[in-house]
């Protein structure tokens, strides 16, 4: 069978680590925060993200809402104005991420009641 897409197999690993406990400044298994977790499962798969949620939200090329696909990375403003929260797109409705108030890796809803209104963009970054 053919290798799965580069953007599945980066979403397997973003799922593969639900249940991690969030740590403020966590970048490994131990524990992640929001961008510590994105910069880990893309630097898997070679790709070195930034370290701050608003230095990944200047990486990658910018995606319309109504183009979102599995592996893109959404950007939210939940604790000051602008980028402060990133998350892996699933597919154009869920996303996986690494929230400090629920205290581990977890999937979410993008219609979701907190988080529709917070979106302010989608970064969409080369994985070869």
């Amino acid at each position: 069978a053919p290798m799965p897409a580069l953007p599945t197999l980066l979403v397997d690993t973003a799922l593969s680590l639900r249940g991690t406990p969030y740590r403020n400044g966590g970048s490994d298994t131990s524990g992640f925060d929001c961008s510590g977790f994105t910069q880990f499962v893309f630097a898997r798969y070679g790709v070195l993200l930034p370290r701050e949620v608003r230095d990944q939200y200047r990486t990658g090329t910018d995606v319309a809402r109504r183009d979102l696909r599995a592996g893109d990375l959404l950007f939210f403003s939940t604790t000051t104005a602008g980028a402060s929260h990133v998350a892996i797109a699933i597919n154009d409705t869920a996303f996986v991420h690494a929230p400090s108030s629920n205290g581990v890796v977890r999937v979410e809803q993008l219609a979701g009641r907190y988080w529709a209104p917070r979106l302010v963009g989608i970064r969409r970054v080369a994985v070869h």
